[in-house]
């Protein structure tokens, strides 16, 4: 697994914090020190929560669960996208629908609507038979329901864990996974509280290059681990052929032996009794 170094955090600019009257208390051992009234974050304690972040990833993608990664700060939003559907994990960057994770038949019934517009569109009789106002109305819902639930059409079920950009913005993302018990990573800054999360990544939340460089890590880590599941269904895959093909071997043999009992003319052979010497005469009388 690629470990982020002290230098790429450094060069991102992820040991920059709030201003020393904004932070939160809970965050203190992750600050290193203060300059010029802002807080500066323990890079080494970042590297090991990322460890502990990218290791736990890992594992979920190699179950094949996903991972639901929510970033609406307008400087993480295109970075993350990017990121995030490298990997094919499901993103939230416009706007949390209150309710995602909570009522999530509802959200799944607004997705199930958006590819039955999609269904609708693409038959010709149909668009022939509504006006043009009509197909405009259609389309702008298409459109907006593809802007909030697109990148979670694929999403049939709850997400294993949820990794949060900024916890104080995304405070309902939160609050809706706790309810459902549903483990969550975030960066958290010096103005945040890291027991809200379970896995919290101590760095800067408002810096692009900062939360690239995170995001990034946890997503070779989610790859390596849908990497490893590849590896091991294919495995699983070669093992299963082995004792097929060896089931079948042993039914080949069993039916050449059936047929080297059967006779010349295809018949099977009676099964010869031997019988003792015939008892004499006399001995009867006897």
């Amino acid at each position: 697994m690629t470990q982020v170094t002290f230098e790429q955090l450094l060069d991102a600019g992820c040991h920059f914090g709030h201003l020393k009257r904004k932070w939160n208390p809970k965050m203190a051992p992750y600050i290193f020190m203060e300059k010029n009234g802002i807080h500066i974050i323990d890079l080494h304690k970042t590297i090991e929560k990322i460890d502990e972040a990218c290791a736990a990833a890992r594992q979920i993608a190699k179950s094949g669960r996903k991972i639901l990664f929510v970033a609406t700060k307008k400087q993480a939003k295109d970075t993350v996208a990017e990121l995030v559907k490298a990997v094919g994990m499901p993103y939230v960057t416009e706007r949390w629908p209150g309710g995602m994770l909570t009522n999530f038949t509802t959200i799944r019934k607004a997705v199930k609507k958006m590819s039955d517009i999609d269904r609708m569109m693409s038959s010709e009789d149909f668009l022939k038979s509504i006006s043009k106002r009509e197909k405009l109305q259609i389309e702008r819902e298409r459109a907006k329901l593809e802007k909030t639930l697109g990148s979670i059409s694929d999403l049939s079920r709850l997400p294993a864990a949820v990794f949060i950009v900024d916890i104080l913005k995304e405070h309902i993302a939160v609050a809706e996974a706790h309810r459902l018990n549903i483990p969550t990573f975030a960066i958290v800054d010096t103005n945040s509280n890291p027991n809200l999360v379970d896995f919290p990544i101590p760095a800067n939340d408002d810096a692009s290059k900062s939360i690239s460089v995170i995001v990034k890590a946890v997503c070779d880590a989610i790859a390596e681990g849908a990497a490893e599941r590849k590896i091991d269904k294919d495995n699983a895959n070669e093992e299963d052929l082995e004792e097929e093909s060896a089931e079948e071997e042993n039914n080949v043999r069993e039916d050449k032996d059936t047929e080297g009992e059967e006779g010349e003319d295809g018949r099977k052979k009676r099964p010869t009794i031997k019988r003792g010497p015939a008892k004499s005469a006399t001995s009867k009388r006897n």
